[in-house]
């Protein structure tokens, strides 16, 4: 039987294909581990941010909520706190607020009253905005639900509050808590124009 003389040659070729297919899967080892390493640091990162921003917001809201519900009958004010329901990765649970208004038992979110809900949403909104705050607030009518005690404790800690670097921007439409403002913008419609127009009143230069 002769012998196949292109035998080495072959031999070669496919060696030489062993070496590129062997630095190929090295390549994807190296590529999987990097993909992997990074995802790991993204999601540690992602925790940690999200860890940070919850931790603050935790330790704050039940503060804010005592604020916004303490009053000659309760000065202590309400309770609020937040709970995660998946604490090992709580981006991909729910967070679950709680708040028991003063001199009242404990019940679900869904069961208080409409002025209730509208406190403690506040308070939620104002232990986020304490993160990161921004130059300034706008709340669009949100006394509506609330009785008169209620607006004047709102007014109460929004004056409480406000500073040069940090402005409350309300609509309103009741006295007890817009008289507490320092300025006011009125807006009515101009007949002779068919169109709206402003009036500005600064009430910092009267006495409180």
């Amino acid at each position: 039987m002769a012998p196949n003389l292109k035998a080495m040659d072959r031999l070669d070729d496919v060696e030489a294909k062993l070496v590129e297919t062997e630095k190929e899967a090295e390549k994807a080892r190296n590529d999987s581990k990097k993909a992997r390493e990074q995802f790991n640091e993204i999601k540690r990162r992602r925790c940690e941010l999200f860890n940070k921003a919850y931790n603050h917001i935790s330790e704050r809201i039940d503060q804010v909520y005592k604020d916004l519900t303490k009053g000659k009958m309760a000065p202590a004010g309400g309770v609020a706190y937040l709970t995660l329901e998946d604490s090992e990765e709580p981006y991909t649970a729910g967070i679950k607020y709680h708040a028991m208004p003063p001199m009242k038992r404990f019940r679900d979110m869904e069961q208080l009253s409409g002025g209730e809900k509208t406190i403690a949403a506040l308070a939620l909104l104002f232990a986020i905005h304490s993160y990161q705050p921004s130059p300034f607030f706008v709340l669009d009518e949100v006394d509506a639900a609330l009785d008169n005690t209620n607006v004047a404790k709102i007014a109460s800690y929004i004056r409480s509050h406000a500073s040069d670097t940090f402005q409350f921007i309300v609509i309103s439409l009741k006295g007890s808590l817009y008289e507490r403002s320092n300025s006011l913008v009125g807006i009515y419609r101009d007949q002779d124009v068919n169109s709206s127009r402003t009036l500005t009143l600064d009430l910092t230069q009267y006495d409180d």
